[in-house]
């Protein structure tokens, strides 16, 4: 029997959480963290509670604008 999957793509997503913006970037996740927290408040950094997402998009936007994590 075909088991159905619900899983949305990460190029699909509007945020994505740390474990999957570090898989989907090939960043670590504690660099991440620390690009999270040096950048509170910025536009692609979504806190939800104590959880942070990346805005998709806008991070990726953030990356082309910068020579160098």
């Amino acid at each position: 029997m075909e088991e159905y999957s619900n899983h949305i793509p990460p190029w699909r997503k509007y945020s994505l959480n740390i474990s999957e913006a570090a898989e989907y970037y090939g960043i670590g996740e504690k660099r991440l963290r620390q690009i999270a927290y040096e950048h509170q408040g910025e536009d692609f950094v979504l806190e939800i509670g104590s959880h942070i997402r990346f805005k998709r998009k806008r991070f990726e936007e953030f990356l082309d604008s910068i020579n160098g994590i």
